[in-house]
């Protein structure tokens, strides 16, 4: 039983004695040996690995996939012609040198990060005052993010680190500025609609005088016409009626008086004063059941 018991507690010190000296090195990862504080070995390549057991030697990982730094709370930077812009950007970074890495920064990122980013946005400034708004904006932007990289190149190797790229984000007016160019733009935007109504209302007005032109034309040419067949038809009616009068005059008479008539006593109230001989009623004096007659 004693023999049972030594040999498990050889097999549990023998386990814990492997697990404090082997390691696995992840693909995503780059393994850093200490030996009594001092960088022993770097392993960059993923895989089983033996070390001495603590104190002797211990491990540490650092991620070697790429990382981003991000613009911190954004300053305003003058271009070339005196503008304030407020630039956002970011950094893609990787760990290039892991041994010069942890020298500089140890093995928290953010005391990278916080050394880092002085060092963009100086790199940034120098690159936006030698130009103006609108090379920033967009005529040079990708010039200005190449070169802040080139900059960065060579800072880069001091930290350990590969800058992999430079981007700005987002470039915009200090607050300021940027009311004052939206209300700018609004004026211009307010004089381009007022431009714009202003000619639909010249053009409406146009097009309502041709519109009233043409009416008129219109009219005067249906009422020329009207009259000219008006004048036409009471020229072929006096025709009629004079063919018609010239057969039978002693009718043609009596046809007028009828209408003489008809036109004097259109009311009942209509009252007319006159001598009986006189020659207004001559047709109802003469008329009798055989039609006019002298």
């Amino acid at each position: 039983m004693n023999r049972i018991a030594v040999f498990v507690s050889g097999a549990l010190l023998a386990l814990v004695l492997a697990s404090s000296t082997l390691f696995v090195v992840d693909q995503r990862q780059v393994g850093v040996i200490y030996a009594l504080g001092e960088i022993k070995e770097v392993i960059t390549e993923p895989g089983l690995n033996f070390k001495l057991p603590p104190p002797f030697q211990n491990v540490v990982f650092l991620d070697k996939r790429i990382q981003t730094l991000d613009s911190p709370e954004t300053r305003p930077i003058f271009t070339a012609e005196k503008k304030s812009l407020v630039i956002d950007w970011l950094v893609k970074w990787r760990i290039a040198e892991p041994r010069q890495f942890i020298r500089n920064n140890g093995v928290d990122f953010r005391n990278l990060e916080s050394r880092l980013s002085p060092v963009v946005q100086a790199a940034f400034n120098e690159e936006i005052t030698k130009r103006d708004v609108k090379g920033v904006l967009a005529g040079e932007r990708d010039k200005v993010m190449q070169d802040v990289r080139t900059r960065l190149a060579d800072e880069a190797k001091a930290f350990g680190i590969e800058i992999v790229d430079v981007r700005i984000k987002r470039v915009d007016f200090v607050a300021d500025i940027t009311d004052s160019v939206y209300r700018r733009m609004e004026s211009e935007r307010k004089q381009v609609a007022n431009e714009l109504r202003s000619q639909g209302q010249a053009e409406g007005e146009k097009i309502r005088a041709d519109a009233d032109r043409q009416r008129e034309v219109i009219i005067a040419e249906a009422y020329r016409d009207a009259q000219k067949i008006k004048g036409e038809g009471d020229a072929k009616a006096s025709a009629l009626y004079a063919d018609a009068f010239g057969r039978d005059p002693q009718f043609a008479q009596f046809y007028r008086s009828l209408e003489a008539y008809r036109a004097t006593f259109r009311s009942r109230g209509d009252v007319m004063v006159l001598d009986q001989s006189n020659e207004f009623f001559r047709a109802m004096r003469d008329s009798s059941a055989g039609g006019p007659r002298r």
